[in-house]
């Protein structure tokens, strides 16, 4: 059995199951379910008709690679998005199985854990930053490291999970003096990159073109599921670094990560279709604004800079308001101390909840005025 298993943490849903195991739920209300976040909004007609036209592609054996269409397709995409260059669709652009999925195998593909590896996390994080560290032999780093020394590789996400809060180019400025500094690599998680209400978020290639920098030591992940409401289809794109993309595709060519050739195609219509993209963020802007005036003190919450999570500050502690919520008022959410880790003792997820505003909206907003009478009553 491989030991680097024993130094996995239960995965915060695992935790949550365990923190509501025998509660029982108000069973005169109606259950809402905001602790996931899984897009619920409709994946669109043109997605779906594009899969149906191109299931004779099950027939076949996938490239790796992907199809020259799917790749020219996000080179385009990422060039109308972020007002730069296209990429090279053949060096620089490779198909994924979704965000999740490559963020994990890039961490076993360009980490060497016989130099005492360390791999920077932000702090809240989403879970797999974590896991592929411990399971590449390296050891994460939570927030800002006081020594560089050993770090290979830093995870950033922005939008972040579970704030919202977008990085700007000051902010991307410094993340690159410290990777010329030090020398690692910048993997930039950016899957909520296309939920906004007001500016769209800057990416990491767009900040390196805006900073007259080549992408040398950076790649963006980015994908479909929360874009266009295709979860299922376990599709998006790495782009960036040809250098450390040749790479990944080599270890994904054994690892078996090909993506099916009719979710290519559905991936292709996605990527040429903005129209379903601004409905989705319509959607999501019209839950924010029906939400944010009902949360009432003791609650704190505010407008995040991108993503669809309300990060919110509980009176009590997070693992307690989380299960009498479930209790008293049959709303499941996550609580933060579950995404995050102490450091020096202190948890920044402590006495928060994130609330994923993926129901339709009057769940949503049913759900918030449940968890502010609680609060309330506390």
């Amino acid at each position: 059995m491989n030991p680097l298993l024993a130094r996995l943490q239960p995965y915060p849903f695992e935790k949550l199951r365990a923190l509501t195991a025998g509660a029982t739920p108000n069973p005169s209300l109606k259950p809402l379910n905001l602790s996931i976040g899984e897009p619920k909004h409709p994946t669109p007609a043109l997605v779906k008709d594009a899969l149906t036209r191109a299931l004779d592609g099950l027939a076949a054996y996938p490239l790796t690679i992907g199809t020259p269409e799917l790749r020219q397709a996000i080179a385009a995409w990422l060039a109308r998005r972020y007002g730069i260059p296209p990429p090279d669709p053949e060096t620089e652009v490779l198909p994924i199985n979704g965000s999740r999925e490559a963020l994990f195998a890039f961490a076993q593909t360009v980490l060497d854990p016989t130099c005492g590896a360390k791999v920077v996390c932000p702090n809240p994080f989403y879970q797999i930053y974590e896991g592929a560290a411990f399971l590449a032999g390296a050891a994460p780093i939570y927030g800002t490291p006081g020594n560089w020394d050993g770090v290979q590789l830093m995870y950033v996400c922005s939008p972040a999970n579970p704030s919202g809060r977008v990085m700007g180019l000051d902010d991307w400025r410094q993340v690159f003096e410290l990777a010329d500094r030090h020398g690692f690599i910048i993997a930039s998680d950016e899957c909520y990159s296309e939920i906004y209400c007001n500016d769209p978020p800057l990416g990491s290639m767009q900040a390196a073109r805006q900073l007259g920098r080549s992408y040398e030591r950076l790649v963006a992940f980015s994908s479909l599921s929360k874009r266009s409401n295709a979860p299922g289809m376990r599709s998006g794109f790495v782009a960036g670094d040809r250098a450390l993309i040749k790479k990944f595709l080599l270890y994904r060519t054994y690892h078996g990560s090909a993506m099916s050739l009719a979710i290519q195609a559905a991936s292709i219509a996605a990527w040429n279709d903005e129209k379903h993209v601004e409905d989705n963020r319509r959607r999501y802007a019209e839950k924010y604004r029906a939400c944010l005036p009902r949360v009432k003190a003791p609650l704190e919450t505010e407008m995040p800079d991108g993503g669809f999570y309300l990060w919110m500050r509980t009176p009590i502690d997070d693992a307690e308001f989380t299960r009498r919520l479930l209790v008293e008022q049959n709303v499941l959410v996550l609580p933060g101390s579950y995404i995050a880790r102490a450091v020096d003792g202190v948890n920044p997820g402590a006495n928060h909840i994130r609330i994923a505003l993926v129901p339709p909206l009057a769940e949503c907003t049913e759900a918030i005025e449940r968890i502010s009478g609680l609060a309330a009553s506390l």
